[in-house]
């Protein structure tokens, strides 16, 4: 086999497909993001099998955390089932199941609490109440633009996202306060977080900004982005309802296997759970 040729050309037609497909924002972004990387890393070479499991190799020694680069993998795989190259796809790396979650990178119920009482004291008021929507709902960052007016006032939001629709049930309180902050920023319909310009926020603009109050709240910043906030509503969803099938659904999961993954305890809970076993005289 002498191998294969890939283009700029064929890079446009594949972020093309993304979006015809209805991937999320962040799924296109990333996908692109790594085959662009292993692009670069080619250098002009043709694509083989063998130069592909080299670049497996090569982020390897780059020291990435395994999930990482199956996750590269997986979108390298992705273009090549798009361009019907498959004999060059990548087997993914033997990953042992995780028992625990990464204490460093584990959001707290007081973390969030810290964030949201220091985001509210900057006066950063819309920040608050996306944090606050986020968690109380479980949705995405990229689902935040089907947050309306239109939604606070029926309790509830229409989520399309992969082709695939559920409904998000809005608490109460939340939608109230939803609908106070619109009419204060003149929103009659439509998205409610929204930049100066009128244009919704994007996850990367939503990310910046929980970023930046990192510093004014004291919250280590590996601890802090979008998806950790989605975390937090899982956990406490779960601790409350025990309901696994329940909170797939509510999270757009379409494996519980997933949704599993997100009730990781940490390590130092395990602990605690085991000392209340009792089993040791």
């Amino acid at each position: 086999m002498n191998g294969y040729r890939l283009t700029e050309q064929l890079l446009v037609a594949y972020a093309h497909h993304l979006h015809a497909e209805e991937r999320s924002y962040g799924t296109i972004e990333k996908y692109l993001r790594d085959v662009r990387s292993f692009f670069v890393w080619l250098t002009g070479k043709p694509v083989t099998r063998a130069l592909a499991s080299s670049w497996k190799e090569h982020l390897i020694s780059l020291r990435y955390a395994p999930a990482t680069i199956n996750s590269m993998i997986a979108a390298l795989n992705s273009l090549f089932n798009f361009l019907g190259w498959e004999e060059c796809r990548v087997r993914l790396l033997k990953i042992q199941r995780r028992l625990f979650r990464d204490e460093s990178r584990e959001l707290s119920r007081s973390d969030y609490e810290r964030l949201l009482e220091t985001a509210q004291g900057r006066g950063q008021e819309r920040l608050a109440l996306l944090m606050e929507t986020i968690c109380a709902t479980g949705i995405r960052a990229s689902e935040v633009r089907y947050i309306t007016v239109e939604a606070a006032q029926e309790s509830r939001a229409e989520i399309m996202l992969k082709g695939k629709i559920r409904t998000i049930l809005l608490p109460r309180k939340l939608c109230r306060k939803l609908l106070k902050y619109a009419k204060k920023q003149k929103t009659v319909s439509g998205g409610i977080f929204r930049t100066r310009n009128g244009n919704p926020l994007s996850r990367r603009q939503i990310w910046a900004e929980l970023k930046r109050l990192c510093k004014y709240a004291g919250v280590e910043p590996a601890k802090v982005f979008p998806h950790n906030l989605r975390h937090l509503f899982a956990t406490t969803f779960y601790r409350v309802s025990r309901d696994i099938v329940r909170l797939a659904d509510l999270l757009g999961h379409s494996s519980i296997e997933t949704t599993r993954i997100y009730l990781l305890t940490s390590s130092a809970e395990h602990q605690r759970q085991l000392e209340c076993l009792g089993l040791v005289s």
